[in-house]
């Protein structure tokens, strides 16, 4: 299968609770512009008339959009391999959550064989920073000052232009860790953070940074199994 077919594929687009519904439909006109197939609402305004009106030719996205009344809830039906937020609000070395790649770090690190979800928040406050916390990474596009927030569907749709741009890169042999391991390793981490003598807060933070690393690095199956046996060797030698 091509890259574009993969991409295409396995790309979910997740609208967390649209309150107007002109914006699904334009949304899923952007989507529709880059071939993607997989629009997912949580807990959505009324999908009326205008919903499809604004979609277009892209009217069955929204016909075909599947919707869950919580994150949590889709997370845990749909299993994603890989969850990546955005925000027009980037946070500092300090705010561990918020640390942001550029759309173009994402489009040119994206395994297309994974099951990549990128969530858009709330069109007037975006996404939680709970929300925030359950990605592996947060996208953030650079913007003037005066006026750093971009309308929800063009945020998308140069997310989605960077993503596609570069069709020819090979993934062969590259199987990418899936989602289940690498929470795994996040696990095997936390429980060698709760043997270490350190602050709540300082092992919280420690935790989140670990899983930044890991989710901006996309490591392979092969990786994640080696890296997972070297912290298990350590955690065992520290319970010694």
């Amino acid at each position: 299968m091509e890259v574009y077919e993969l991409l295409s594929r396995n790309i979910g687009v997740v609208f967390v609770e649209p309150e107007t519904p002109g914006n699904v439909g334009f949304l899923a006109r952007a989507m529709k512009n880059f071939g993607l197939q997989n629009l997912i609402l949580i807990n959505p305004c009324s999908l009326e008339d205008e919903a499809y009106y604004q979609a277009m030719h892209a009217r069955d996205l929204v016909e075909d959009a599947i919707i869950y009344q919580t994150l949590d809830e889709m997370m845990e039906k749909l299993e994603p391999d890989f969850l990546v937020g955005t925000t027009g609000v980037p946070g500092g070395s300090y705010n561990v959550d918020r640390i942001p790649l550029r759309p173009s770090r994402l489009a040119s690190s994206i395994n297309p064989s994974s099951r990549t979800f990128i969530l858009f928040g709330r069109e007037g406050d975006g996404l939680s920073n709970r929300e925030l916390g359950l990605c592996d990474m947060v996208v953030s596009i650079p913007t003037d000052s005066e006026y750093p927030i971009m309308n929800i569907t063009h945020a998308a749709a140069i997310i989605f232009y960077e993503i596609f741009k570069k069709r020819d890169f090979d993934c062969e042999g590259l199987e990418e860790a899936s989602g289940v391991e690498k929470k795994l390793l996040v696990d095997e981490m936390d429980e060698i953070l709760s043997l270490i003598d350190i602050p709540p807060h300082k092992e919280r933070v420690a935790s989140r940074v670990f899983r930044n690393v890991t989710g901006r690095a996309f490591i392979t199956a092969r990786e994640a199994h080696t890296l997972k046996g070297v912290l298990r060797r350590i955690k065992n030698r520290i319970k010694e």
